[in-house]
């Protein structure tokens, strides 16, 4: 059962170390001692620790470097960090290619429309071109409604990413979008209620860096049973109206965090790849560790030190973080 709004009150009021005992224990009670470290290879990583493989999973835009939103965190600049199938049967001429090159998966993402939503219908059928090869498909679908839902069922895909935003303010003056948190809890039950593997994600300091309705989506999440819960934190992007903004300190994070590992017991939940770099950097894995979280994308070599640390075996993958399941 979700917890309840008072149950999660009595977490927020928890002293820090208190409430990382709490999540630990969850952790421990629930997940072998195992932090997936996930490297895929979307982007460049190499250290003492791991080296990833070029184009061992690729991200890919449906939608060019355009989105009907401009939302002010972005300012469609991630996508142009992406490949480009703009084309039905470009996308399914790429599913060859890249399974020449050893790909394992991709992402289908884009921009997304005034309704929040990523175009994705028209070149579902070009999954199946992916599936044929062996390949994990992944979508990042925006706002979905029922008969999107199974589209995407019917489809094949792997898994459905979704953004879950607990705050009106955020949906508004961020993304622009004339919709409600409840919104989100809606197309959460529908990709539910059509049994596809759901993984949603929460953007940390999403409002202008300041905490907004994170806690908030923690519970919508909750109530719905994803596969897997992915945390990820505002970075600040030259050209947007939010580069110069601080975010969240690390600890802010991690009690976010703690309470998620604790709201969602048996379910896999990672600090994903988008967050800050800098000088917080470690500071904001060491306390995702702490807090008991099954992995961390990217991870530092110092996060890996204190993963050992702590116990924990550290296994690498070159997939997304979603992907892990329990490994970790």
């Amino acid at each position: 059962m979700p917890a309840g709004s008072s149950e999660l009150e009595q977490l927020r009021a928890l002293p820090r170390e208190e409430l990382f005992d709490r999540a630990w224990a969850v952790r421990r009670a629930n997940f072998p001692a195992v932090l997936a470290a996930s490297a895929p290879g979307a982007r460049r990583y190499s250290n003492a620790c791991y080296t990833n493989h070029p184009e061992s999973f690729v991200n890919i835009t449906l939608t060019g470097d355009s989105c009907g939103l401009d939302c002010d965190h972005c300012k469609g600049s991630l996508l142009k960090t992406m490949v480009s199938a703009r084309d039905p049967g470009r996308l399914a001429e790429l599913a060859g290619e890249l399974a020449e090159r050893g790909t394992q998966g991709v992402l289908l993402s884009g921009g997304c429309d005034g309704n929040g939503a990523v175009p994705l219908e028209r070149h579902l059928p070009a999954v199946a071109a992916f599936k044929e090869r062996g390949l994990k498909v992944l979508v990042h679908s925006g706002l979905v409604d029922r008969r999107q839902a199974v589209r995407l069922r019917e489809a094949g895909v792997d898994q459905v990413l979704l953004d879950v935003i607990g705050d009106q303010r955020t949906i508004r003056e961020v993304y622009h979008l004339d919709k409600e948190p409840e919104d989100y809890a809606r197309a959460l039950a529908c990709l539910r209620e059509e049994r596809l593997a759901v993984v949603p994600h929460v953007i940390i300091g999403l409002y202008y860096g300041r905490l907004g309705g994170e806690y908030r989506a923690l519970e919508m999440i909750a109530a719905n049973e994803p596969a897997h819960l992915v945390l990820v934190v505002l970075r600040p992007t030259p050209g947007t109206p939010m580069e110069h903004l601080a975010v969240p300190a690390a600890v802010e994070t991690g009690r976010i965090a703690a309470v998620a590992r604790i709201l969602h017991p048996k379910i896999p939940v990672s600090l994903g790849c988008a967050r800050p770099a800098g000088r917080e950097k470690f500071r904001l894995e060491r306390e995702a560790v702490d807090a008991g979280v099954n992995g961390v994308a990217y991870p530092l070599e110092e996060t890996i030190r204190h993963a050992e640390e702590r116990g924990l075996e550290v296994q690498f993958a070159e997939v997304c973080c979603s992907l892990l399941g329990r490994v970790g």
